[in-house]
């Protein structure tokens, strides 16, 4: 059995070797919380080990966060970050990966009046959006990777003293990312092998739709013209392979714009901009949300809503069985990080580009031909659940059972 220091290690490991991949003579940017500080510092060093010309550590802190929201002039949030804006672009032209260490507090932001939080949202948004349009498809290498705060472990197991909330944390994530395997990279290459094999299986089939059934959940979605269904494995435009997320359960595909239809249930909370929603619905026309209701967090999935003409479109369709390991670990994460890959998903805002074919060669208004939506912002949500039925409906009418009783048919 592996001890603390060598699962650390080989999460480190595979942030770098299975995450961005980091090749030699290229550059890595870091964007961590400051309580992180300790898996930057082996990422750093395995990163140059690896051949890196550069690091780039870029700190956060949640206490400054929250100070700016508490304390700043309104106008402070209608300010665009184009400094930040303009090097991340810069950077990623120039062929730089780039990995977030995410330490989530969902409660962060509670309190803070939610205009100060969609104005931060927004104008964000709309200056990083050509830097992240580079990600979204795929052009360079990226990945997320999660770091247990004191404050996140709380939220997950309150139940638990405060010096063990940490350590049961970091188990959870070990087994999750199969940092706690001998082998984690073999076993990752394994486990990618079989979503590439369910991406296939789905491909062959090149469904126009599918229909979801579910408590509180009747949706039918459109697919587009040359949809692919993906997986968190990618190459960027290099040809290098790269995992945008660890872990990862998913495989996924983008939604025709226009084509859904019907009303969803989430069925795990969603933390978004520092602020929880919880037990909401979303009833969909013509692909529009064009009703919701939230039993928490009502404003703040409004905001979400409106951010932008996009936000009120799905960019993103996700299936993951109830019996996967993250879903049998019975942890709620409150992170969409790992809830996503516990749960079949959908996704509000932007669609990736690489999930069309020749997607990744078009511009904006070809992308937006096709069907596929445009937006400042990609937020994941959770719907599915272990009566979960899905059936991919074919061109000719003919219906295939996709998921039953959540999982794969």
């Amino acid at each position: 059995m592996l001890d603390f220091k060598q699962k650390l290690e080989n999460y480190a490991l595979l942030a770098v070797k299975i995450g961005v991949n980091i090749q030699p003579g290229q550059t890595l940017v870091v964007n961590a919380d400051i309580v992180s500080a300790e898996l930057v510092r082996l990422v750093v060093r395995k990163a140059y080990e690896a051949g890196a010309k550069l690091v780039k550590v870029n700190y956060s802190d949640e206490v400054v966060t929250r100070t700016r929201y508490d304390l700043a002039p309104s106008d402070s949030f209608l300010e665009p970050p184009q400094w930040q804006a303009d090097e991340l672009e810069d950077l990623a032209k120039k062929g730089a990966a780039f990995l977030s260490i995410t330490s989530t507090n969902p409660d962060l932001l509670s309190g803070v009046e939610s205009g100060r939080i969609a104005d931060n949202q927004r104008i964000s948004g709309q200056t990083l959006a050509p830097y992240r349009e580079l990600l979204m498809g795929n052009h360079v290498s990226w990945s997320i990777v999660a770091f247990p705060s004191a404050s996140w472990a709380a939220k997950v197991f309150p139940e638990a003293s405060t010096d063990q909330q940490i350590d049961l944390l970091w188990d959870a994530i070990f087994k999750a990312t199969r940092a706690d395997q001998a082998d984690p990279i073999q076993a990752w290459s394994q486990h990618l092998d079989g979503l590439k094999a369910r991406c296939t299986t789905l491909n062959d089939n090149k469904f126009r739709k599918l229909h979801y059934t579910g408590p509180g959940t009747d949706l039918t979605i459109e697919l587009p013209e040359g949809h692919i269904w993906c997986q968190a494995g990618a190459v960027n435009g290099k040809g290098v392979p790269f995992l945008a997320n660890i872990p990862t359960e998913e495989v996924f595909t983008a939604p025709l714009k226009s084509g859904v239809n019907g009303k969803v249930s989430s069925t795990k909370p969603l933390s978004y901009g520092g602020n929880l929603i919880d037990n909401f619905t979303l009833t969909f026309e013509n692909g529009k949300v064009t009703d919701f209701t939230a039993e928490k967090g009502s404003e703040t999935l409004a905001s979400l809503i409106a951010l932008d003409e996009g936000s009120a479109y799905l960019g993103e369709v996700a299936l993951v069985p109830f019996h996967s390991p993250i879903s049998e670990s019975g942890i709620l994460y409150y992170t969409t990080l790992y809830d996503e890959n516990a749960s079949c998903h959908l996704a509000l805002g932007a669609a990736y580009a690489f999930t069309l074919q020749e997607g990744t060669t078009m511009t904006k208004e070809q992308l937006q031909e096709k069907g596929m939506n445009q937006s400042h912002t990609h937020v994941d949500f959770m719907m599915g659940s272990p009566e979960m039925s899905i059936d991919g409906i074919k061109d000719d009418g003919t219906t295939v059972p996709i998921f039953r009783d959540g999982d794969w048919a």
